[in-house]
């Protein structure tokens, strides 16, 4: 099954155009013809079903012949996840993180954030493709970066967790997790959250979590998290 996204879709709509890029690719590489299906989600719970009617590279015109809608996850998983130094691992996060199933990604950055810049482009067109890959119908929220203190600001709903280095007591991720909740962990740079972030955080009601007996780097941390969260949840 080959899913294609296009979020201006609408439950009314009969009729849907490609835009050039995709009709070429629609046609010229996968070599699609009139009267073949095509599947295409808006990221919003809904499957269309269409049919070609205009095989044509530069314009490539389908017929809406059926919808169905797919309810959200029983959970809501938000990540905050301060941005690596090597940008192809904060790719790879984002990429399995959204196979896997998750609904919300912050960048956030921390005092000790090597890496500020955000290629949100790039970033969205990695996580849109693992969406279409994975054959998922929502699509994730990427938000703009943001400083760890503006987040804890901002005030969440449900569990809240930070998964930090320091040795202090910690919960285990696992154990902690309720199914069914709005959940939010953040996750911090290379060099850790500071002593000062933590208590910031503590401060505003997360708790801290372990994510095993080993030392994680930022983007096998956030995946842990997010397999554990949807785990649990299954």
């Amino acid at each position: 099954m080959q899913l294609f996204y296009n979020p201006t879709l609408q439950n009314s709509d009969t009729f849907f155009h490609f835009d050039k890029e995709e009709s070429r690719h629609i046609i010229k590489v996968l070599r699609k013809k009139e009267g073949d299906t095509i599947q295409i989600t808006n990221g919003k719970g809904m499957l269309f079903i269409s049919e070609i009617i205009t095989a044509s590279e530069k314009k490539c015109e389908v017929a809406i012949t059926s919808s169905q809608f797919f309810g959200p996850a029983p959970y809501y998983l938000h990540l905050a996840v301060a941005p690596t130094k090597m940008n192809d691992r904060y790719e790879w996060f984002l990429e399995k993180a959204t196979e896997i199933g998750i609904h919300e990604i912050t960048p956030l950055i921390c005092e000790h954030s090597e890496r500020t810049v955000f290629k949100a482009e790039r970033f969205e067109k990695i996580v849109q493709s693992a969406m279409k890959q994975s054959l998922q119908y929502y699509m994730p929220v990427l938000n703009e970066p943001v400083s760890f203190g503006n987040f804890i600001k901002s005030g969440r709903e449900g569990q809240l967790f930070i998964a930090h280095c320091e040795e202090t007591e910690k919960k285990l991720l696992k154990a902690a997790i309720k199914p069914g909740q709005k959940v939010t962990v953040l996750i911090g740079p290379e060099g850790d959250f500071s002593v000062k972030e933590i208590a910031m955080a503590l401060a505003q009601d997360y708790v801290p979590i372990s994510l095993g007996n080993t030392r994680l780097r930022t983007e096998t941390a956030a995946i842990v998290a997010a397999h554990s969260i949807a785990f649990i949840n299954e």
